[in-house]
Order: C-alpha cells, then sequence, then structure tokens
C-alpha cells in the first residue's frame, strides 16, 4: 500500500514503489555495511547487500550474481534494523510526569472515587486501532523493524481489547512492520485511598479472561501477514498480577511456544507493593515457584537488586533496557555492564514518543558510565548489540538483528553526511553518541520497502500527526475525572511558564 498521500518519496527507484518488495535481486551498497560473522557484528567499508523476496542473499564485498537493481545510498550506514521490546503503541502519557507531580495527584493512579463511578475506556475503539498504526509508523521512521507494543492501562477500562489488536495486526501488514503482541491483560489496579496512600485492588476472573483472550487471539493471529505478526503474551504488571494468573502465563507460554513479558522490579510503589503481599522482591517470589525463565522478557530492571539480577542470569530471562524513560524519572539500570557481565541478556525498548533508538543507545551509555563510575566499562557498540542481536536472542529468533545470508531482510539505513552529523572516524560511534532516528533514510522490513525519507507506506504521517494531537487534547480534558480531588486540568498540568495571550481589548 502506497501512501495516503499517492506522493512518491523523492530517491525512491521508479521501479520500486514503496510499501513493495522488489522484484528480482536487488543490491544495496554504502560507505558502511553492519555484516556478521562468528556470532557477532562487523563493518564492511563500501560493503554491498543483496535481498531477493524476504531475505539476505549476500553481505559482504563483489557479488559474483546479476541483479535486477542496484541502490546506493551513498555517506550511508546500511543495518540490521532495531528490535524494540517495550515499544509505545498509544499517545505517550509518560511526558505528563515528568515536570508533574506528585504522581498520586496528577491522574497517575486511579482514585477510589474514579473507581466507584465506574472506569470506562478514554479512547473509542476507532482512535484506539488509529493510535497503533500512527506508533508503528513512528517506529519505521526511527529504524526500527521489529516491535513489542506496549501501552499504559491507566484511561483503559480494565485491559486491553481483543478489536484493538486484531486491527494492530491488519496495521503492522499494511504498513510493514515485525510485530509481537496480544491484548494486555491484568487481575488487578492500583487504588489510590487517600494522599499518599496507594492499595491493590484485585479482581482475578477478570485476569484469567484477559488471558484467554490472548491465547484465543494469538491462535488465530500468529504468522499472518507473511509472518510478520507472532503472539507474545503480555501480562501488565508484576503487581497486578495474581500467583495463578501468572502460572497460567508460563503454561500458555509453553504451550503457543511463545514469549511473555512482565513489568517487574521498575518502582518503588511497585517492590513495596510485592513485599507487603509476597514478602520478597518479584523476581524472588517468582523464582520460588519456578516462574522464571528464557520465556520471560522483563522491563526494566531498574529496582533489581543483586539477587534478583542473579535469578535473571540462573534462569536466563532477558532484560529490556529503557534508559530514556528510566532517565527521566531518576532511575537507572545498575548497570549496563554489570548485568552484561553477569550474562545477562538486555534487549532494548523505547517506552515513549518518539521511539528515538539512537536517543536511547546514547542515554543509555551516559548513565551505564555513571552508573560505574567510569568510562571503559560499556562501548558504544554494546548498545547496538543489545538493539539488534539481544533483542532477536530475547525473542529466541536468530534469523532477525543481524544482516548475513539467509537472514530476513530486515534493514535500516542511516544518513552519516546529514548537516546535523558530526565528521565520522567509525559509524556505530557516531550514530550512538550524535545520531537520532531523523538520520533514519529507509527501512526495509521482511524486504519489503516500508520507510522511505520519512514517507511510510500506508499511512500519511502528517495528516496522522495533527489526529493524534486531536485525541491526545481529549484525553487530556478527562484527567480531571481520574484525579486525586478532582481539580482543573490547568492544575494538574500547569505550563512551564506562565502564558500570556493577546488582549484584544
Amino acid at each position: 500500500m502506497s501512501p495516503t498521500s499517492q506522493e512518491r518519496p523523492e530517491g525512491l527507484p521508479q521501479d520500486l514503489p514503496l510499501g513493495h518488495r522488489p522484484e528480482g535481486p536487488t543490491l544495496l551498497t554504502a560507505r558502511w555495511v553492519v555484516g556478521h560473522r562468528d556470532g557477532s557484528h562487523r563493518l564492511l567499508r563500501d560493503g554491498e547487500v543483496v535481498i531477493e523476496g524476504g531475505k539476505i542473499l549476500f553481505v559482504g564485498h563483489g557479488f559474483p550474481g546479476t541483479v535486477a537493481r542496484r541502490i546506493d545510498f551513498g555517506e550511508a550506514l546500511i543495518s540490521p534494523g532495531f528490535i524494540d521490546l517495550d515499544a509505545l503503541s498509544d499517545l505517550d502519557t509518560t511526558i505528563l510526569g515528568i515536570d508533574h507531580h506528585p504522581g498520586w495527584a496528577k491522574g497517575r493512579v486511579w482514585p477510589r472515587s474514579y473507581v466507584e463511578a465506574g472506569p470506562y475506556e478514554m479512547y473509542s475503539a476507532e482512535e484506539l486501532a488509529f493510535q497503533k498504526r500512527f506508533a508503528f509508523g513512528q517506529l519505521l521512521q526511527n529504524g526500527i523493524t521489529t516491535a513489542a507494543p506496549i501501552a499504559s492501562l491507566f484511561y483503559r477500562e480494565w485491559g486491553e481489547t481483543v478489536a484493538e489488536f486484531d486491527a494492530a495486526a491488519d496495521a503492522a501488514g499494511d504498513l510493514g512492520m515485525r510485530v509481537y503482541l496480544s491484548p494486555a491483560y491484568r487481575s488487578g489496579g492500583m487504588v489510590l485511598e487517600s494522599p499518599d496512600k496507594i492499595v491493590p485492588v484485585f479482581d482475578e476472573e477478570r485476569g484469567f479472561q484477559g488471558l484467554r483472550d490472548a491465547i484465543a487471539y494469538i491462535e488465530r493471529q500468529n504468522g499472518r501477514h507473511g509472518d510478520l505478526v507472532r503472539g507474545m503474551l503480555a501480562p501488565d504488571r508484576v503487581e497486578t498480577c495474581t500467583l495463578d494468573l501468572l502460572k497460567r502465563t508460563d503454561a500458555a507460554a509453553r504451550d503457543l511456544d511463545c514469549r511473555f513479558r512482565l513489568h517487574m522490579a521498575q518502582g518503588t510503589m511497585e517492590v513495596d507493593t510485592v513485599r507487603a503481599l509476597h514478602g520478597s522482591t518479584a523476581p524472588v517470589w517468582l523464582a520460588k515457584v519456578g516462574l522464571l525463565s528464557e520465556r520471560m522478557i522483563a522491563p526494566h530492571a531498574t529496582n533489581a537488586t543483586d539477587e534478583d539480577l542473579a535469578l535473571y542470569t540462573d534462569n536466563g530471562v532477558s532484560i529490556v533496557h529503557c534508559p530514556l524513560v528510566s532517565g527521566r524519572s531518576g532511575g537507572a539500570l545498575n548497570s549496563f555492564s554489570k548485568c552484561r557481565a553477569r550474562g545477562i541478556n538486555i534487549a532494548m525498548g523505547t517506552d515513549t514518543a518518539p521511539p528515538d533508538m539512537l536517543m536511547n543507545l546514547l542515554v543509555g551509555l551516559i548513565t551505564c558510565r555513571m552508573s560505574d563510575g567510569a568510562p571503559d566499562r560499556v562501548r558504544c557498540a554494546d548498545l547496538f548489540d543489545a538493539a539488534t542481536l539481544g533483542g532477536a536472542k530475547a525473542l529466541g529468533r536468530d534469523d532477525i538483528g543481524h544482516l548475513s545470508a539467509g537472514a530476513r531482510a530486515d534493514i535500516a539505513v542511516f544518513r552519516l553526511d546529514d548537516t546535523a552529523m558530526a565528521p565520522s572516524v567509525d559509524p556505530i560511534t557516531t550514530l550512538v553518541t550524535g545520531g537520532s532516528g531523523k538520520v533514519t533514510q529507509a527501512v526495509f522490513v521482511d524486504g519489503r520497502v516500508s520507510m522511505w525519507n520519512r514517507a511510510v507506506a500506508g499511512i500519511d504521517m502528517q495528516a496522522a500527526r495533527a489526529r493524534a494531537q486531536a485525541q491526545y487534547d481529549g484525553l487530556i480534558a478527562k484527567y480531571p475525572e481520574r484525579s486525586w480531588g478532582h481539580p482543573a486540568v490547568s492544575e494538574i498540568f500547569p505550563p512551564s511558564y506562565p502564558i500570556e495571550v493577546e488582549d484584544h481589548g
């Protein structure tokens, strides 16, 4: 499907429509290519990548075969597409907590009055479907080719719906995005009883029903759109799940042969709640009943103890590192280099908008060096590995996250000669320390041209941005209903500086 504006992106070959796979072998070349050998990335100067159908045929120099076309990206890096395992798929509410505190007073937790009035969906089904499509477009614009969507349940009636995830699967197929998904579910929620008093409230049957819906969804959607869509179970947060729900989730993941993601060891409220309920940290609690395994993907680990991290190591749990979101709240993984040294697999997530993975890699580099108190324990390449190879390992795949013959053709091309970029001696260091998602020139997913010069197949991103703003304005207007004391929006989210308006008197 072409962009809804029907405009042809500048530089796209005439015989290669946006949203389509090229016919016949296509040779891609650039100043730099991230190749792969013996389990690790390699840099190829003036390298070549040949793709056909959804696969990579060749990576190296001097392809011996014939090709249907050649695309020279010039002063650029041809890279594996990034893998984002905590990819925002709604309109970002985390930014509302950056300057507005305390969270309990700003609509970040349901007050008892809102619960008693009856929680409701604050977006329509159509709005929720649109948000997934818009979010996938933003991910592609930032060089992300594989994503596991994440959204807030604060503004939901309870969990996510099958209908919105049916729409998400179709959006992935239309735009050309590799996704791992199913509706999020939970057996409880956090309720504000009084200022600073937050307690969990459970309705376990709703959690079981959500799991049943997610299982049925995966059974129906897994493998659709040329295998772009695969299932991943998504219980919400560890403090909002009962032990029986998590046991059933683990059993379902075994039966479905899929991963499940569980946010854990990520904040003070969670740690305190789990200790009050179960007498230990969440990883210790779950390890006692055998629920830690390589099937588990666990964002964010910023509050993990040494004992927790040792359990992750022993049981093959993958961490999803989201350094930008964590850092904005004053948190950090302790630390990226220490977790790697323990043998923990680390994948990356953006968890906010824009989903700028390169910015996250830089913040991850900075926070690790601050935590370590030393600059020599982590390199730019280590973060780059996490965003590619680490994500693939977390998903149990060896055919994505790298560029080599036989792998899926999931490719991102980053401009190195953009005027905002510094001169380069090493493309990885240059991108991680000074790049941003805005230098992403092209994205291929399963061999298909999904993004070219910011144009995304299947959606007019400029028009979608305006639509997203209107939906966000509508959500903000509803915040007094779900904030303690029901203050006005201007009190919940005061502006950074006083606002002056023109006097027409």
